[in-house]
């Protein structure tokens, strides 16, 4: 049932918000490639989750939010190392060498790896649809990373394989997430990821020696742009308005940026970057999109299992169970990787 809160909500509130996390949320892989042209990649990202993360923080504590425990600290560390150290952290990494769109692309298999790993770990065995849900996202993955090199690919492995790697460990601290101790605030929680994620990333920087070798004369305005638009659009505008729509809409409409955001990254990645978009990425892009939808689709018939607010993580935006019909205290996501 529709609460009274979503009749309220008109149209055009409704299109704004869906429209900003499908374009603002598409165009973060972009961002991400114009960013690391001339700034360190952890450092840049640290930045970014630091900056975010604190304004988050003093919103959310301004606004009533009770004071984090100690319990709730550890939960955000492990979630923030899983999601934003090895999930946005790789990504920003290889987007030095591989196209944005292919970096969108290959993350949008998070779904995928979360039905795989619950399979293998809670035992959970995919049904005959989302066991083809899941061929059908692989085979695309690896039409797009081609290891064989048969296909003619010129995409760098290593690069590919870790962005790979990142949607992995996205899945992993998403599925961590659902049951670790968490604040009632969704917007504290989520900050709190950040910075613990923003910390981690800036100690990266440090011991890979970034800053001994960043020259900030030799930062470009792009670059520097970039940043400030993945902080303020991409961490802050993007955020509200997702966790907006959670409150104003069904879950399953406001997590439809999940098939529309690959979509955008690719169109900007062309349009913008002169990426190349062949048949073979049309391809693998729709078996990818089409077999998280399939996943998605089978996972929302299950009832809802509705848990208390402070057992499960709001993980930040981008990653959550696809399909499941929760609340939205409870259904406010992960970074997602971008």
């Amino acid at each position: 049932m529709v609460s009274q809160q979503h009749v309220q909500a008109s149209r055009w509130q409704v299109a704004l918000a869906l429209a900003l996390v499908y374009v603002v949320w598409g165009s973060t892989y972009l961002a991400i490639r114009f960013a690391v042209e001339t700034l360190p990649p952890f450092g840049m990202a640290a930045a970014r989750f630091l900056v975010a993360g604190a304004a988050l923080y003093l919103w959310a504590r301004a606004r009533g939010a009770a004071r984090p425990t100690a319990g709730q600290w550890r939960s955000a560390a492990t979630v923030g190392l899983l999601l934003l150290l090895g999930g946005n952290g790789a990504v920003v990494w290889a987007e030095q060498a591989i196209p944005s769109s292919l970096a969108a692309l290959l993350v949008s298999t998070v779904p995928l790896f979360m039905a795989l790993l619950e399979w293998l770990h809670a035992g959970q065995r995919p049904t005959l649809p989302v066991a083809a849900g899941l061929l059908a996202g692989f085979v695309g993955v690896v039409l797009l990373v081609d290891p064989t090199g048969l296909a003619g690919a010129s995409v760098p492995l290593v690069p590919a394989l870790v962005t790979t790697a990142a949607a992995l460990s996205w899945a992993a601290g998403s599925l961590y997430a659902r049951k670790a101790p968490a604040p009632a605030s969704p917007l504290l929680g989520s900050a709190m990821q950040m910075l613990a994620g923003g910390v981690a990333l800036l100690f990266v920087s440090v011991a890979s020696g970034e800053a001994a070798r960043f020259d900030p004369a030799g930062s470009s305005a792009q670059s520097v742009a970039a940043l400030l638009y993945l902080v303020v659009f991409g961490s802050l505008i993007g955020f509200t308005a997702y966790a907006w729509l959670l409150r104003n809409v069904q879950p399953a409409l406001a997590s439809t940026y999940a098939y529309v955001n690959p979509v955008v990254a690719v169109l900007l990645g062309w349009a913008l970057a002169g990426e190349a978009v062949g048949p073979r990425t049309l391809f693998a892009s729709a078996l990818i999109v089409g077999g998280v939808g399939l996943i998605t689709a089978m996972k929302g018939r299950k009832p809802a299992k509705v848990e208390e607010p402070a057992a499960s993580w709001p993980v930040l935006p981008g990653i959550h169970a696809e399909g499941e019909e929760v609340e939205a205290a409870e259904a406010l996501p992960v970074t997602r990787s971008a």
